[in-house]
């Protein structure tokens, strides 16, 4: 469960609010999809939910756990809960890294390796580029060898490598052409269905409405 408390964010050296005094609570075993237009606040709001980012006011906490401090200063138990896909691929990895690194790279360092050994997670790299669709022959390609679609697959299973409680997606499917948008969501709902809890963002209402069992708007949550 993800749960967020009265939730204020200002950044540093500024007193206007990027939002003020959000709370909403992402079950186990649900899906909330976070309405939201462009620069309202939403890529904030959940760089606070996934931890990296730290609060002015209100408490975030996971699995019922009130959580204090951000990145490493978080318990590795903790932060192993969360797996999170951004919505530019790209920027959100190194372009010196294949496919099968960039999906190894969180069991790499959550084995205390500094580098991504995709060698020493070959199977289960295999398993979850196939629960995201991608053809074995991809993971050896760099991100500019691949489309943005096979890339933000790529990230997916990323997210998804420790087997995360809470999944959280910022604009997942944005500027992605609709057969790449059915499988990540279809990936994101059987996690769901498994027990995860998925907080979607997005300005796309149609999207969150076919896809989420709750809809709430930045400005009601």
């Amino acid at each position: 469960m993800l749960t967020l408390d009265e939730v204020t964010f200002c950044y540093p050296g500024s007193d206007t609010p990027v939002f003020e005094r959000v709370s909403l609570q992402v079950p186990a075993g649900a899906s909330m999809g976070l309405l939201a237009p462009s620069g309202s606040g939403k890529t904030t709001l959940l760089g606070v939910a996934s931890l990296s980012m730290e609060p002015t006011a209100g408490t975030v906490a996971v699995a019922g756990t009130p959580i204090t401090g951000t990145g490493h200063r978080v318990p590795q138990t903790i932060r192993r809960k969360i797996g999170m896909v951004v919505q530019s691929p790209r920027a959100a990895t190194s372009p010196r890294l294949t496919l099968q690194r960039i999906i190894a790279e969180p069991l790499s360092f959550a084995d205390g390796r500094r580098t991504p050994d995709a060698s020493a997670y070959a199977a289960q790299v295999a398993e979850l580029a196939d629960t995201v669709q991608l053809s074995a022959d991809l993971l050896e390609r760099l991100p500019h060898q691949v489309s943005d679609g096979q890339l933000q697959r790529a990230c997916l299973a990323r997210a998804l490598a420790l087997d995360p409680e809470i999944l959280l997606c910022d604009e997942p499917t944005a500027m992605l052409d609709s057969p790449t948008t059915a499988v990540i969501m279809k990936v994101v709902a059987a996690r769901v269905e498994r027990g995860a809890a998925a907080l979607i963002a997005s300005h796309d209402r149609a999207l969150l409405g076919v896809t989420c069992d709750v809809l709430r708007s930045l400005d009601a949550a």
